[in-house]
């Protein structure tokens, strides 16, 4: 339950400031994360493939 407060904090936070930025500010943040998402599931994938084998 805790979680879901947080992501929803979290969430209002990063959404709230993107309707005030230009449109080429926001692409460019939200591509950042997306790419840091990515790292970090690959990360963790290749972290479980390693401990299972």
């Amino acid at each position: 339950m805790l979680f879901l407060v947080a992501a929803f904090l979290l969430l209002g936070v990063l959404v709230g400031p993107p309707a005030q930025l230009p449109p080429a500010v926001t692409l460019t943040a939200a591509a950042a994360i997306a790419a840091w998402l990515l790292v970090f599931a690959v990360r963790e994938r290749n972290r479980r493939h390693r401990r299972q084998g």
